[in-house]
């Protein structure tokens, strides 16, 4: 880890944030956000959208600038403020979204491929499995080669997927049209969308997940050449794609109506594209696709194992996740990601549906250590730590920390109980290798006040056991 020529640069720490943000999510954004909301609603989310997300962004720049011993981001943080199980429990949740993330990216890629091969049918084929799985495994090895190569690769494919994108922009700010723009501004004309506040709260909804993996340069934040730079791929990373978003998603409005765009199917940025210039558009931003997905897939493979190693390296996860090879890849913590997302891409031969919805459940689980991270942040200018000598900049911490923790509260309040209990069943299986990370420090598991925390934890996931049992929970 001393040699600097390892390090990684700027440019691929914002590669990094840009390249987890920039998945599949993009690529539907049109009809995901117009199911939901009419133009002038859609507005008003983007609006509250992009402060909150923006609050984040400056809350994981302030703590990597004052708090440099900390690595490993998101986890960390929750570490540092309330203690090692919320520490842990906030990486636990972290990797569980991570990797079947993962696997919902394998399964949309091969999905997009059956554009050209009718085999691959939706992604959930037997041959697209197959097929997935090589993918999965050569990602794997490509990974092991070396995180410095794979962020280099990371990179080049970040770039590549801009082109489409970029010339989406282009086609569909030239057939932007006005009054397809302003018909049913607010979305009055359509009584299944409800109040206009109503549409604002859905549509932030959708765009949460297109978000996920903002905090992409704070979990490489050991490996950055300069420390500064963390803070600055977040705010960049962040500024660029919420630009991509909001372009990608108003444009669309401008060329059909919020009918025609709920109704199109996914990807439906390649349905708009070809309504303007023809088949050729939707061969474009499928190819577009193909080479987002794959970036993404690199992207999180490279942030599965790498969280999983920075809470083992400081004793939160189990030593055997410490292990690397001779070129510093944490190859104990790959193998265990990826043995997991090819046991789930087997599972969706038998059940299509389990993925997805385990998405969803494994997405809302981020938004714990969202919260937690902004609620440090919070706690640091309350007790003044690291502002002795900066009053003012206190005064302004404190009040992107508030705003970042009421929508982080908010955020997890729209996830719903429902999910909150379900992911209480990923999150107590969690406490076996906490559990044995404390015993290696020959340590008490728990402290009083965790002990409650993880009672609260294993009733949720009782609870949450007993309505999928019996039917008023379901996945």
């Amino acid at each position: 880890m001393s040699d600097s020529s390892n390090k990684l640069k700027l440019g691929a720490l914002i590669a990094l944030v840009v390249g987890s943000m920039v998945g599949g999510g993009i690529f539907s954004l049109p009809q995901n956000i117009a199911a939901s909301a009419g133009a002038g609603a859609t507005l008003i989310g983007w609006l509250i959208t992009g402060v909150g997300m923006l609050t984040l962004a400056f809350v994981f720049q302030s703590l990597a600038n004052r708090k440099p011993n900390l690595d490993g981001g998101v986890y960390a943080y929750a570490k540092a403020g309330f203690g090692d199980y919320m520490g842990f429990s906030s990486a636990w949740g972290y990797w569980i979204s991570a990797w079947i993330g993962n696997v919902s990216y394998m399964v949309l890629l091969f999905s997009t491929l059956g554009y050209f091969f009718p085999v691959f049918g939706e992604g959930n084929t037997l041959p697209a499995i197959v097929c997935a799985s090589i993918v999965l495994w050569l990602l794997h090895f490509l990974v092991l080669r070396g995180i410095h190569e794979a962020a280099f690769i990371n990179t080049l494919t970040t770039i590549a997927k801009m082109v489409p994108l970029a010339l989406f922009i282009i086609i569909a700010a030239i057939a932007f049209k006005l009054e397809v723009y302003k018909a049913d501004f607010w979305g009055t004309g359509n009584t299944e969308l409800g109040s206009v506040m109503d549409q604002a709260r859905n549509m932030m909804l959708v765009t949460v997940w297109v978000f996920i993996g903002i905090e992409g340069a704070s979990i490489f934040s050991a490996r950055a050449e300069k420390r500064s730079d963390v803070g600055k791929a977040t705010v960049i990373g962040f500024i660029g794609v919420l630009l991509l978003l909001v372009l990608v998603n108003l444009l669309s409005q401008g060329i059909l109506a919020q009918a025609q765009l709920a109704g199109l199917k996914n990807p439906s940025m390649a349905a708009v594209l070809e309504h303007v210039v023809g088949p050729w558009g939707a061969m474009l931003i499928s190819i577009g696709l193909i080479v987002s997905l794959a970036g993404a897939l690199l992207s999180w493979t490279l942030l599965c194992a790498e969280i999983l190693f920075a809470s083992a390296r400081d004793h939160t996860m189990p030593e055997f996740l410490r292990k690397e090879n001779a070129n510093q890849v944490p190859v104990n913590a790959l193998w265990l990601s990826n043995g997991l997302i090819q046991l789930f891409l087997i599972i969706t031969l038998f059940n299509d549906a389990t993925y997805l919805k385990l998405l969803y459940l494994a997405t809302s689980m981020i938004l714990v250590p969202y919260f937690w991270s902004a609620a440090y942040a919070l706690l640091l200018t309350i007790r003044g730590e690291s502002y002795e000598q900066e009053p003012g900049e206190r005064r302004k911490d404190m009040l992107v920390a508030v705003i970042a923790v009421v929508y982080a509260v908010w955020l997890v309040y729209a996830a719903g109980v429902q999910y909150l209990l379900l992911s209480a069943l990923l999150y107590a299986p969690g406490a076996i290798l906490f559990a044995k990370a404390k015993r290696e420090l020959n340590q008490p598991i728990f402290t009083a006040i965790e002990k409650l925390i993880f009672a609260a934890v294993v009733i949720g996931a009782v609870i949450a056991g007993y309505g999928l049992y019996s039917g008023f929970l379901t996945l």
